[in-house]
């Protein structure tokens, strides 16, 4: 049977399915400072041990997702609202960049449905189809360090962290180029959600495409020329 439950984190909590509709946020990098992702992430896991303690997994399920969608809220307003980080973004050719690539793998790798580029992250809602499954042999040091124990395991290759990964290594080479700088260009980890029915569906395409409204930037999304959305709204 085909293992949906796809989970990990580093400091962002993960689930991804082998195919689903979902929500993407990822952003430049150092735009947020430390402190505020050590804060968030705190309190992240502070209120969610609440949701762990219950008993009805159904229950649980749909706790521990509205809360990470309150997280998520949270880390995009203090996106939105940070003015000291970098905003390459901004830049005309190099919003281009990021433009350009997210549409070249529409059809391959992914049904683009909307984006919103902003001046310091960007907003993707994209539906994905399954991966095949890989095979790895994982190496592990026993406590002595001298010790290896190998072992092959078979897991689902996470595609979409794969795409991800894609579209940030090429945008940031070009981008990089085009700002005349180099080192890391974008944040190494990105935000991902599972939209679970048609009404979050709607809700979050609608989000993706007012966050420059929200932010102040324009007074309508689609004054906005980094927003496309694939259906007529």
């Amino acid at each position: 049977m085909e293992e949906e439950n796809i989970y990990y984190r580093r400091n962002l909590p993960h689930y991804q399915p082998s195919h689903a509709s979902y929500f993407i946020t990822f952003r430049l990098s150092d735009s947020l400072p430390s402190e505020v992702i050590i804060k968030l992430k705190e309190e992240y896991e502070v209120e969610g041990e609440q949701f762990e303690k219950l008993i009805d997994p159904d229950a649980k399920k749909r706790e521990l997702d509205d809360h990470r969608k309150r997280y998520f809220e949270k880390f995009d307003e203090f996106l939105d609202k940070h003015t000291d980080g970098p905003k390459w973004l901004k830049e005309e050719r190099v919003a281009q960049i990021v433009a350009d690539v997210i549409f070249y793998r529409d059809g391959k790798e992914y049904e683009l449905i909307a984006y919103c580029i902003m001046p310091n992250h960007v907003h993707m809602v994209v539906n994905v189809e399954r991966s095949d499954d890989v095979e790895r042999t994982l190496v592990r040091a026993e406590p002595d360090n001298r010790t290896e124990v190998r072992s092959t395991v078979s897991y689902k290759d996470y595609q979409l962290t794969k795409i991800l990964r894609k579209i940030k290594g090429s945008t940031a080479r070009e981008c990089n180029k085009i700002l005349n700088r180099s080192g890391a260009f974008w944040q190494h980890e990105s935000y991902d959600h599972v939209i679970r029915n048609a009404k979050e569906f709607n809700n979050i395409v609608w989000y993706v495409l007012n966050n420059p409204v929200k932010a102040r930037l324009v007074d309508d999304w689609q004054k906005w020329k980094w927003s496309y959305c694939k259906y007529e709204l």
